[in-house]
């Protein structure tokens, strides 16, 4: 029998989420939860950056409107695999659940990674609306059967202390 042969849970996807995985655990366990959530915040900020330019484009406008923006957030998640869906949607504030991370259970055990949906959330709200404020309310990466994702639009007194806030650049 040839290696080629062997039935193996080993292809680009598969591979591509282990190493990320296995890069944010190093990063927590050496510097850290909160500087390795740091880091992989720089990366979903860059990475919020390109997806933003991306749909812009795609709907041929310069900024997107807060119904978008929602749709946006819902729809690159579907692309990558993750099983988002609105909750709420006001004026103030958009609620999203899911119930499939992209990462799938490779997520477990690396809330740092988190810090992309958050960044990308974050980056694409405020750069199309002005302000953002996200809130990891439950993470499927904290052991919870799914996540609660509220994306606040305006800075008050309802953001909480542990919502990260984004600003238009």
């Amino acid at each position: 029998m040839r290696a080629s042969e062997l039935e193996l849970p080993l292809e680009r996807d598969v591979f591509s989420r282990t190493l990320i995985r296995e890069l944010a655990g190093t990063l927590q366990h050496v510097i850290g939860l909160d500087d390795a959530s740091g880091f992989i915040s720089v990366v979903g900020a860059s990475v919020g950056e390109k997806i933003d330019q991306d749909y812009r484009r795609a709907f041929a406008v310069d900024r997107l409107t807060r119904e978008q923006v929602t749709d946006v957030l819902v729809d690159l998640k579907r692309r990558i695999q993750g099983d988002f869906f609105v909750l709420e949607e006001t004026e103030d504030r958009i609620v999203l659940g899911n119930r499939a991370c992209p990462f799938g259970e490779l997520v477990r055990d690396r809330p740092s990674l988190c810090m992309m949906t958050s960044n990308v959330f974050g980056h694409i709200a405020a750069q199309n609306l002005g302000y953002a404020a996200v809130d990891l309310e439950r993470t499927i990466a904290e052991g919870h059967l799914g996540c609660r994702v509220t994306i606040y639009l305006r800075a008050s007194d309802a953001v909480p202390f542990s919502a990260r806030e984004y600003h238009e650049r």
